[in-house]
């Protein structure tokens, strides 16, 4: 993945942009099956990553997807905040700097199975792995950019009809069922926004 520090620094810009448009929408999200907080909590944690901004597009990819794992860790509360963080602290840790599009995607699936661990969770839950999981497959089989966002969006829209396994929406047993997950949601808003992001500019 050859991102500059001028690609990492819009593509924050990007991310925070898509959580402040959509923040209503997951906090309506959640209220259903949730706590009502995970758009306000999303936006702040991008805020954070935001601020930071310059300082995180100055380090190599690697070093700033840790730090960035590290900010959402820190400021975005709920369960959200430990996968998130999870996800791309170490997404960092693992990815070589010169890693090319399969070694992003290797990377990126030891970093969900690490997701997993930590939610102690799985496919079907109803969770952010449910988005996860197939926007890696999809990248293993390097999928065009615009053929991932739709697999994402798609993947959050299926958490419909699931009943939640983990989290507060677990407790709710039947009655979690037809409404779309937020964090997978969110995590759908993000991914598509990257892939949106790539395709226009041409990123590989």
């Amino acid at each position: 993945m050859h991102l500059d520090a001028g690609h990492i620094s819009q593509l924050i810009a990007l991310c925070r942009a898509e959580i402040n448009r959509n923040c209503d929408r997951l906090s309506v999200l959640d209220s259903a099956i949730g706590d009502g907080d995970h758009g306000a909590n999303m936006r702040r944690g991008l805020e954070a990553v935001f601020a930071e901004r310059e300082a995180i597009a100055a380090l190599p990819l690697p070093a700033a997807l840790e730090r960035i794992g590290l900010v959402l860790v820190m400021n975005i509360g709920g369960a959200a905040g430990p996968l998130y963080g999870t996800l791309l602290m170490e997404l960092g840790r693992g990815l070589a700097p010169d890693a090319d599009a399969a070694g992003f995607a290797a990377t990126l699936e030891a970093a969900i199975a690490a997701v997993a661990r930590r939610g102690r969770s799985g496919p079907g839950d109803k969770t952010l792995l449910d988005v996860l999981y197939p926007v890696q497959a999809a990248m293993r089989k390097r999928s065009a950019p615009e053929a991932i966002a739709a697999c994402a969006r798609s993947a959050a829209r299926s958490t419909g009809p699931m009943q939640a396994r983990r989290g507060r929406a677990a407790f709710l047993g039947a009655r979690s069922i037809g409404h779309e997950d937020p964090g997978a949601s969110s995590c759908a808003l993000l991914a598509a926004a990257i892939c949106g992001y790539f395709a226009e500019h041409r990123v590989s």
